[in-house]
């Protein structure tokens, strides 16, 4: 079985913590403990439960539990005080807090279509779940230009669909001439915008193998 969640996939079959395809490192201990929260979720699951699957019939500090949550977060670059995934429930343990998907392990791809971003010369592929756009390296679409917020939006892939949203940036993510108030449906070729930073997107079937575009010549006044 695979979790999809964000841009992120725990594949239980292959033991990998993928983030838009690139593995994450996770040490097996730290890999049991996410998956059992993905597992139990939205449940909260106590520190004794953790202890005893993690560790059965061994005696472990709570501290070997702390350092295997801050492990995973930051993998997921997940801050405790702004927790997407991982929720400390004070004086008991710990529970998976953000929204997860399942499909079969291997199936990397379940759409019909591939879904692609353009902006200038770069093609940047999109996966299921959630794709941050913005100038922070660790999003998943890296846009480093002048009045993108670090995580400007976000686009999520579900049910061959993709829709667009805002994430509260301080120029704003326009679809056309639009500013985003709301979550929209993406279509092939929709031009939207980071601010003044044009992009494209393209759907395409996935038998389909090449793409080309020229975003980089459109820009908004």
């Amino acid at each position: 079985m695979r979790f999809v969640f964000g841009e992120f996939a725990l594949d239980q079959a292959t033991r990998q913590l993928l983030r838009a395809g690139q593995e994450r490192h996770l040490e097996p201990k730290a890999f049991e403990l996410l998956e059992l929260l993905l597992i139990r979720r939205p449940e909260a699951v106590s520190k004794s439960k953790i202890q005893e699957r993690l560790w059965p019939g061994t005696f472990v500090t709570e501290s070997s539990l702390t350092r295997l949550v801050a492990q995973i977060r930051r993998a997921l670059s997940d801050e405790r005080r702004r927790s997407r995934f991982i929720r400390t429930v004070h004086g008991f343990g710990y529970a998976f807090s953000g929204a997860a998907s399942t499909e079969p392990s291997g199936n990397i791809e379940s759409t019909r279509h591939a879904f692609r971003v353009v902006w200038e010369e770069r093609v940047i592929s999109l996966r299921q779940g959630e794709s941050v756009l913005g100038r922070d390296e660790d999003v998943a679409v890296h846009i480093d230009a002048p009045g993108v917020s670090r995580r400007h939006a976000r686009i999520v892939v579900a049910d061959d669909q993709a829709t667009l949203e805002d994430l509260g940036s301080k120029n704003g993510t326009y679809l056309g001439d639009r500013r985003l108030e709301s979550p929209a449906l993406l279509r092939d070729g929709d031009n939207f915008c980071l601010g003044r930073e044009p992009l494209v997107f393209r759907a395409s079937p996935r038998a389909a193998s090449t793409l080309t575009d020229t975003a980089g010549s459109r820009r908004r006044g």
